[in-house]
């Protein structure tokens, strides 16, 4: 089956890309034997329909940095005047149709009606929990954002009506106004169907303005990525790291941060503060809807931060709807 021209990239081959699709440097891909294995061996942890729905309505922009978290990968930022949304997902389900598949277990924290204006969206990669069509469409038609996607993610929703869309291999950026977009490695896979897998480029991003530099990692196992990352960005004031769908271990490691592996990215980024994304909404792996945060919250008490305070902590778990502004980096002693 040939796949329609718009979901392939047609780039020449790289160190991620050898021609036909794109891959993790360094790391053995799973196949089809082992999500038979998976199948077959499953040991699904408790979920449930969680009650509440949107909260209040965000402020229209905030002068500082401001990060709510409205539910699984997406994030409102609001950065030194701007908003910009992560991997935007209003729908029921994550999933093709709307009948089946992953069902969110809790409603969005933010009412999609109740954003405020939105100047720049931030795509991943193009799993149904992170590309959502119907939220798209939505965004594109009331807000007209500046779309900013990894490699021939953009080309499959170029019919609709944004302000720009911009495809970035890892470590491109694009300067927009108010900020730069960095896309950053990450360790993960594409695809929507049966014939596209690894068509396109996953990816994170580093967002810089004068509010300093904000990581949003979308969906990524462990690796030499995030030293990287420290690198080339020393200073993150802000990193929002996923800490679900992580069991079996033995099959998700590769591709999804355990709450222990976020944490330990956490600590070799170098961030000031980070937020934990990727839990609590839809069923994807074998960990329970709460054993994510749970395992989170134990190991940070482990830990014995002194960072921070109660109210501020440095690596913090908001509810759905909940923000927070993110305090400052403190000074280097001199």
């Amino acid at each position: 089956m040939h796949l329609p021209k718009r979901a392939r990239y047609e780039g020449p081959p790289g160190d991620h890309f050898d021609g036909r699709r794109f891959f993790n440097p360094g790391l053995e891909e799973r196949g089809f034997r082992d999500f038979w294995r998976w199948m077959k061996t499953r040991d699904k942890g408790f979920w449930r329909d969680l009650p509440g729905g949107p909260g209040p309505a965000p402020p229209p922009s905030v002068p500082g940095l401001r990060v709510t978290w409205v539910g699984h990968s997406t994030v409102l930022l609001q950065v030194a005047g701007l908003n910009l949304l992560t991997d935007p997902i209003w729908s029921e389900r994550a999933s093709p149709v709307s009948w089946a598949g992953p069902r969110r277990h809790r409603a969005p924290g933010i009412a999609l009606d109740d954003l405020p204006p939105i100047d720049t969206l931030l795509l991943s990669h193009d799993h149904y929990d992170h590309l959502d069509r119907p939220t798209l469409r939505a965004l594109a038609k009331h807000h007209h954002p500046v779309l900013v996607t990894p490699l021939a993610v953009g080309k499959r929703l170029r019919r609709l009506p944004w302000s720009a869309i911009h495809e970035l291999d890892w470590w491109d950026e694009v300067s927009l106004p108010g900020s730069t977009v960095t896309a950053v490695p990450a360790r993960h896979f594409s695809g929507r169907g049966l014939f596209d897998r690894a068509r396109t480029l996953w990816a994170g991003y580093v967002v810089s303005s004068r509010e300093g530099d904000v990581y949003f990692a979308g969906d990524t196992g462990g690796g030499p990525h995030f030293a990287a990352i420290a690198r080339r960005f020393p200073a993150l004031r802000l990193a929002l790291l996923p800490i679900g769908a992580f069991r079996p271990r033995w099959f998700m490691g590769p591709v999804h941060l355990s709450p222990r592996d976020a944490l330990e990215a956490f600590e070799t980024l170098g961030a000031s503060t980070a937020v934990a994304i990727h839990h609590s909404t839809f069923e994807l792996a074998d960990d329970g809807q709460d054993e994510a945060p749970d395992e989170l919250r134990r190991l940070l008490a482990a830990r014995n931060d002194n960072r921070g305070t109660e109210a501020s902590p440095p690596f913090c778990i908001l509810g759905f709807g909940k923000g927070r502004d993110v305090p400052a980096p403190e000074p280097a002693p001199r």
